[in-house]
């Protein structure tokens, strides 16, 4: 939802839930998400396309970046979203979607978002999930907008996600 700050006021985060398409449809109508821009992290190619990702050769993740007002909402709400529209137990894909690129990650800015994003898996565990997320530096992995057809995937086709669904789980 579009808000009064400009781009360089905006918060990121980062997460990696499968294919990125249906995280980013979960995230974009969130108040105080701006946009949510689906794209690759944590490789070690420069400038990854989607058929070198596609490879699982390169090391990058389908991830979402998402750009929001931290006044508005907070990283950890939007964490806890996260875990409740994908499988966090999955340990090889998401769905049906089976290889290293769909696999569950956050890319934490910070302390304060690894402690947060640690305490919600600890929650999840506590009532018996066994998390497969990885917690990962955001530091020196550089985020890789994918193509635009990627972008606003759901919006464009009038689909709905597919390996994507909300479970409350806090």
């Amino acid at each position: 939802m579009p808000n009064n700050k400009d781009s360089e006021q905006l918060s990121k985060a980062y997460f990696a839930g499968g294919c990125f398409w249906g995280v980013e449809y979960h995230f974009e109508n969130i108040d105080g998400v701006q946009s949510a821009i689906s794209g690759y992290m944590g490789g070690h190619m420069p400038y990854p396309g989607y058929r070198d990702i596609c490879t699982g050769t390169t090391g990058h993740l389908e991830v979402v970046q998402i750009n929001y007002d931290d006044s508005i909402v907070d990283f950890g709400t939007l964490a806890k979203l996260f875990f409740e529209i994908h499988n966090p137990e999955q340990t090889n894909g998401q769905g049906g979607d089976i290889g290293s690129q769909y696999l569950s990650a956050i890319f934490y800015n910070n302390e304060k978002e690894k402690k947060t994003s640690k305490n919600l898996i600890d929650i999840l565990e506590q009532k018996g999930m066994k998390i497969a997320t990885k917690l990962i530096s955001s530091h020196n992995t550089p985020f890789f907008e994918a193509e635009d057809y990627h972008q606003d995937y759901y919006e464009k086709t009038g689909k709905k996600p597919y390996c994507h669904s909300y479970i409350k789980r806090f």
